[in-house]
């Protein structure tokens, strides 16, 4: 059985924007653009050489996730990717994971708000023959009762690891629900459990046929090969396929309102051994900002919450020894408006209160006053510096292309970030935090322990 990896939008995302990057990166930011071309039936292809080793990893992104999802079925697009690992007519179930392993390499697939993917990274010479598999299953997968019951029964066990017992994962479930008013990046992506419990055969291949079609995916292949190589393979397996003419050019989905109010959930669990806070602000993606605003928020997050040196850390874990740790983060990949997060773990014996003033003191002040000079400098710089060492590996050059073509990005809006990273001001950066750090786009939630099961045990 082909392991499944189900990724939460947070991880997901920073996966995928680490790629935020400064301008002296540009000459080492895959420093030649990568190939693509587009088949008469629709499939983009992305081609990123990387000859160092002779390995290649190929992705196909489907432009659909959780937030395409029939309402009421929610969880289906999570449900498809287990699926979509049970065979085909041609390709028994288990023959495409047991020829990946018996070749050494490696797979596994994920599903977010906006796409799934599937990816295999195996020896070059095998590319071809990964090629026809994931052809084939983009039409022929066999579905059968006597696999789709069982598979539903592993995905609610996920649900109970990943979700029921992770308090953690509960909350982030709450905020994002109350987040999203009306969006559906308030649903989960590994789906509300009443409804995964009721999805079946049918709805899985509605599903499958409705979205999976060449028309609606990207092909990114990175490594040891290139376009010229690629393209007669890619002509070879996926141009027979026709393209599905139901697929809308555009995703329309129901947009949030203006937010109008500060929401605050509060999870308590007797499991929580570290209370935390956390604090999400509804803000534009990538996709979605005005020109230079997705840099600025990338920025003002990096500046704020990430390392030992940012503003949060400094103010609650140095400064004064409120809290263990604070960190803040932009999940600026994203079709639709994304979330900025504050987390936050107070010391045992400080409340939330002085906490979060502590918070809002620190946002009161970046919404004020340009950030210093120096400081600007030093977090472009560590940007610059993670995408550098990024790029040492071909899988995460894969998830830039794919997560930012299937998001709304071009090639080049994806190459150009160093650029606009390097542009932005002091002045932006403020601009960011007064317009979009406002208590009335937040959710803040609080992790609490439950001591109910304790006091009910000392009565009886």
């Amino acid at each position: 059985m082909s392991s499944h990896h189900f990724m939460s939008i947070a991880a997901a995302l920073l996966c995928l924007f680490a790629a935020s990057v400064s301008a002296s990166a540009q000459a080492t930011f895959a420093s030649e653009p990568p190939a693509s071309f587009t088949l008469p039936n629709g499939l983009q292809v992305v081609v990123i050489q990387d000859h160092r080793t002779p390995v290649v990893t190929q992705m196909i992104w489907y432009r659909v996730g959780s937030a395409d999802e029939t309402p009421g079925k929610s969880g289906l697009a999570h449900f498809l990717e287990h699926l979509m690992f049970k065979g085909t007519q041609k390709h028994p179930a288990g023959e495409f994971s047991q020829t990946v392993l018996r070749i050494g390499g490696n797979e596994n697939a994920f599903t977010s708000v906006d796409y799934t993917g599937y990816f295999q990274r195996v020896p070059r010479d095998q590319l071809a023959k990964m090629m026809e598999f994931e052809a084939d299953r983009m039409t022929g997968l066999v579905l059968k009762d006597e696999n789709v019951l069982p598979e539903r029964d592993v995905v609610l066990e996920e649900y109970n690891m990943r979700v029921a017992n992770n308090p953690e994962a509960r909350l982030n479930e709450q905020i994002m629900a109350a987040l999203y008013l009306n969006h559906p990046y308030g649903r989960p992506v590994i789906g509300w459990k009443p409804e995964i419990e009721k999805l079946g055969r049918e709805d899985a291949l509605a599903f499958y046929r409705r979205f999976y079609a060449p028309n609606n995916a990207t092909l990114v292949i990175a490594g040891d090969t290139d376009v010229n190589e690629v393209r007669p393979m890619v002509e070879a397996t996926f141009a027979k396929i026709p393209a599905q003419p139901d697929i809308p050019a555009r995703r329309i989905r129901p947009q949030e309102p203006e937010p109008v109010a500060p929401r605050t959930v509060t999870l308590a669990d007797p499991h929580v051994e570290q209370p935390s806070m956390q604090r999400f602000y509804l803000v534009p993606s990538a996709t979605t900002a005005a020109p230079g605003e997705a840099a600025a928020l990338d920025v003002l997050a990096q500046l704020m919450g990430s390392g030992s040196n940012s503003y949060l850390y400094r103010a609650l874990v140095v400064d004064k020894p409120l809290a263990v740790n604070a960190s803040a983060s932009y999940q600026g990949t994203s079709l639709d408006p994304t979330q900025f997060s504050i987390a936050v773990s107070p010391r045992s014996g400080v409340d939330f209160a002085q906490v979060e003033s502590v918070v809002d003191r620190v946002i009161a002040e970046l919404a004020q006053n340009p950030a210093r000079a120096e400081d600007l400098e030093r977090v472009k710089t560590q940007l610059v510096a993670e995408a550098i060492y990024a790029q040492d590996n071909q899988a995460t050059m894969a998830r830039w292309y794919g997560g930012g073509l299937t998001t709304g990005l071009s090639i080049e809006d994806i190459r150009s970030w160093p650029d606009r990273i390097k542009a932005v001001t002091a002045e932006q950066v403020r601009a960011a935090a007064q317009k979009w750090l406002q208590k009335t786009r937040s959710v803040t939630g609080y992790l609490i322990k439950d001591n109910s099961a304790k006091r009910e045990e000392k009565r009886s």
